[in-house]
Parts: C-alpha cells; structure tokens; sequence
C-alpha cells in the first residue's frame, strides 16, 4: 500500500529525507495467520485421509451411509459414505473411505461381507449384530497389487485374520452333506473345517478345499486317507449291529475325518494344496490299495433279484471288487432275456497271493495281453461266476468267483473287451433243481401198482396165516400135547415100576426140564399165531421197536 509522506517545512541545509512507500499493517497478520493454518491443516487432512474403495454387493441390506462402519477384529477401520444401485441394476454398490492405517486393504485379494446374525454349518456367527447393527466385516489380503473396486462375499470366510495352517484339496464324485463350514475330524477331535468347493471343469466331480488348522496340519501326511463322516455308519455282521458317527454336528451338517493307515513307514507331512481322494466311508479309506482296475461282464440266464449296483465280488471270501452295472439283455436265438453284470475288479487286493502268482506265471500287471491270457488260463482250470445269497434277511445278493473242476468247458474269447467269465447257476437254483428233479423220479414211480399188488399179497399173506391157524397150528398143539400125555405116562409107569431111578438122579432132572421145554415151546408158538392174526403186515415190516410183548397183548381177536 503506498502511504505519502507529509513534508514539513524544508530547511535550506538540510539534505531531504527519504522514506518507504509501502508498509504492512498490523491488522492483516491475523487473517494472514489464519489462512496458513487453515492451509496446514487441509494439507495434514490430505496426508492423513486413507483410501477410498467400491466394494459391489447383490444387495443393501444393512448398508447406511455415514453410518455403517468397516471392522477388522473388531477395530473400525472405515465407514460407509455412500450405497446406491450398479449402472445394470443387478447390484449395490458401497463406496467406503478408509483410515489411513488401513492402506494395505486396498490388496487386490483382501475380502469384505457383511456381518449380521447367521446359522450355517459352522454354527452361530453374528450375534452381537443384533444390538449393535450391521456392520462389514475385513479380511487383508497377501497379494503385492492393488485395487478399489471389490466384489463382497455373501458370507463370511472360514478363515480369516490370517490364521496358521495349511489348505488340502479333495475329489469325489458328489458333495453330498458337506458345505462350506463343515468340520473336520482327526481322531474325533475337530480340527479344521471346509472352505470351498467347485465342480471339475469336466463336470464329473467335485473339488473341496479344506483348511487344517496348525498345530494339527502336521498329522495331515502324503499317505493320510480322507473320508466322508457324515450321517450315521450302521453295520450288520455276525456280533451284531454296530452304529458309529463322528459327532452330532458332523450328524446333522456333514465331516470329514481323516487318517493314515498303521504301517506308514517313511511317511511325511504332506505339503500346502496336496491333493487326496474322499472316500466313502473309514474301511474303504483304511484298505489296502486297490492297485489297477480290471473290467469284466458276466452273463446269467437266471433272475437276481437282490443283486444291487456296489454289491461286493469277492474271490474264496476276499472281496476283491464291485458290482458296476446290472443291465436287462435279449438273446434272439433262445428267445430269452439274460442278465448282463459288469464288474471291476482289483487284483493287488488280493495280497501275497497275487504278489507269488505273478512271480510264478512271470506276468507284468501293465500287459493287457498277458492279464487276458492268465483269466484265460484260470478259466480252463474252472474259474466261474456265481451269484449267491450274502443277507438271508434282506435277500442282497453278491458275486463270488471259485474254481468248479466239474463244471461244462466253454470256450474262452480273448478278444472280447471287457474279459467275460463263464457263470454257473447260484446255490439256490441248483438246489430247485435237485428238488425238481427228485420230484419227477418219484412222480415216474408206479405207486398205484406197487400199491396194489402189496395189497394182493397181505390179502394171501392173511389167507396163509388163517390157513396156517385153523389147521397146521392145532396140529402141532396136539401132537404137543399127546407127547405130553406120552412122557407123563411113562415118568408115572416109572414110579408105579418101583424104577430103581432116584428123584434127584440126572436122568430124572433131564427128563422134567425136557417137559419144560415143550411146555413153552407150545406157548411160544400158540402166541405167535394170535400175534400174525392181528398183525400180518408185521412178516414185511418188522415188529415195532415199541410193541409190547405177546404175552401181554390180551386174548387173540375171535
């Protein structure tokens, strides 16, 4: 501002004097002072102010703005500043301005959700939410770039803040029970849970991804075997019933329990994403490996009801493999409807017995050739299949596959793909026909005749007997009788004679016991007379082991 001096009086002598044309007044250091502090504290806002991010969610529900914060552990981190619809319409976005300290969320792989009060199948989560509103939820990320545009997870992670432990990957053919949240079980005790899962980009199966918390990861080993412990697993065997499930949870949401087998000699710790198969159930885990699958089809001509896809085949006891297929055939020669079942079987399965046999027969498994001509082989020694009954409660039926040196020789395709082994009928069948059989002897047999000429000879065995009683038998009893009279007369003739013979002499003895004799010798015969008169068929049959004695069967019928 320029300011004119007042000039006085001028002395003659004097020099001028010279003065400053512009000055700052007082009044204006305030402002002055003002603005550079509003200016300082707008750049230190600007140096303190974090980053602004869009994270796009199918919906808003519980979404405010100014209102609804952003957490992490439980510490708010952000706030949402705006919520309004995506340019199609088909989403929510949320634009969040983060604090400054919570720069390093902006990591491309950092994930948000909204946090409110949920029940899955990892239990309850959210309940705090109730009284304090929803809120979003943060997890950081690990990758080295950035981004300020998120898609939200519709829920939560299973784990989040980072968490020590390892991830493995699953395949099965199906997810059954299992969701994201379900536990897994080592020894019954949880110690991790499922964290994702997809199809297989074929289709044919589904991938699940699971995280085993540390310090349990470690028992996660290269020969660890993986299991579905879902539901309840019921067994029938001969001690009884046998009931066995993992926990209530894994009952009602599904699990997955895992184990290595006893022997593992040179195990390991099985690296982060080391991939396993799921298997059905703990035995099917736990069992020897099953080695190289090898296809065959069998042919019956018999009905199998009770023959059910997954029914064991096993071989002089030892299941060696599955029942695949069971498929209705027409035969245009006999006119008949056969049964198709395919099979797969394993021979390793067979242990120590399949190791010496390929020794013995110097047989490599990986030569298809050979493989056809050793099944070859063993069918000309007998090898047939045969379904027989394994539950005579449920009727199920199984594939058994033996040796029958008896049984018809066929002649051996080899050729055929997959391999056919000969069938024999089951147990059951071969016992109808040895019934049916049976029947139609006897019913060849001439009953009617046999019958009646049986009849023929017990009418003349009657006749004989009632000849043998009015004639032959009295004849007999007096001629007894009078060689009774006979030696009584002489044993009197002796007495009167004055016999020099004394009683107690041995031909006096002799002479009585002779008497004796032919007394029960008339008896006998008089009783097996009456005995023939009321049982003739008794000269056939025998007399009954339980047939009381003659003597005491009453008086002859008159």
């Amino acid at each position: 501002m320029k300011q004119q001096a007042i000039e006085g009086p001028r002395d003659p002598g004097q020099a001028p004097v010279k003065t400053s044309r512009f000055s700052v007044s007082l009044v204006w250091i305030v402002p002055i002072v003002a603005v550079l502090v509003g200016i300082s504290l707008v750049v230190h806002s600007m140096l303190q102010e974090g980053p602004t991010i869009t994270i796009t969610f199918k919906t808003g529900d519980g979404l405010t703005a100014n209102k609804t914060e952003v957490k992490y552990r439980n510490v708010v981190i952000g706030q949402v500043t705006d919520v309004e619809l995506s340019n199609d319409q088909k989403s929510v976005n949320a634009t969040i301005k983060l604090a400054k300290q919570a720069e390093s969320f902006t990591r491309e792989d950092s994930q948000y959700w909204v946090v409110r009060p949920r029940i899955g199948a990892g239990g309850v989560s959210g309940i705090d939410t109730l009284l304090s509103g929803d809120y979003i939820g943060a997890d950081i990320g690990q990758a080295n770039g950035r981004s300020k545009n998120f898609n939200g997870l519709e829920n939560p992670p299973p784990i989040t803040y980072g968490e020590p432990g390892k991830r493995f990957t699953l395949h099965t053919q199906d997810l059954g029970s299992l969701d994201i949240g379900s536990p897994v079980y080592y020894r019954k005790i949880p110690v991790g849970q499922v964290v994702a899962y997809a199809l297989d980009p074929d289709g044919k199966g589904v991938n699940i991804e699971l995280f085993i918390h540390a310090p349990n990861d470690a028992y996660v080993t290269e020969n660890t075997r993986f299991w579905n412990a879902s539901g309840i697993d019921v067994n029938v065997g001969a001690n009884g019933f046998a009931v066995k499930t993992e926990s209530l949870s894994a009952l009602l949401v599904g699990g997955i329990a895992f184990r290595a087998p006893d022997y593992n000699p040179n195990d390991k710790p099985a690296a982060e994403e080391y991939a396993y198969e799921l298997f059905e159930d703990q035995q099917t885990a736990l069992a020897p490996p099953n080695g190289k699958a090898q296809f065959m089809t069998l042919r019956f001509d018999q009905a199998l009801r009770g023959l059910k896809i997954d029914a064991p085949v096993e071989f002089r006891g030892v299941e060696i493999g599955r029942v695949v297929s069971v498929n209705l055939d027409f035969d245009e020669q006999t006119r008949s409807f056969p049964l198709n079942v395919g099979v797969v079987i394993y021979p390793q399965r067979l242990g120590r017995a399949h190791t010496k046999m390929l020794e013995t027969l110097n047989h490599d498994p990986n030569d298809e050739a050979g493989s056809v001509r050793v099944v070859g082989t063993l069918i000309e020694n007998g090898l047939r299949a045969q379904a027989r009954t394994g539950n005579l409660l449920t009727g199920q039926l199984y594939i058994s596959l033996d040796f029958y040196p008896k049984a018809e020789k066929v002649v051996f395709d080899q050729n055929a793909r997959p391999i056919r082994i000969p069938t024999v009928p089951g147990s059951l069948e071969q016992l109808q026909e040895k019934l049916e059989a049976m029947v139609d002897r006897i019913n060849k047999l001439p009953v009617e005749r046999i019958a009646g000429n049986l009849d023929g000879n017990l009418v003349e065995l009657r006749k004989s007997l009632g000849q043998f009683n009015a004639k032959t038998l009295p004849g007999v009893q007096n001629t007894l009788s009078d060689l009774s009279k006979t030696l009584q007369s002489a044993n009197t003739t002796l007495k009167s004679a004055g016999s020099t013979l004394a009683d107690d002499s041995p031909q006096r003895e002799k002479l009585n016991q002779t008497l004796e004799e032919l007394g029960r010798t008339s008896r006998s015969l008089r009783d097996l007379a009456d005995y023939l008169g009321r049982h003739p068929e008794s000269l056939i049959r025998g007399r009954p082991d339980n047939a009381a004695p003659m003597d005491m069967q009453g008086p002859p019928s008159k």
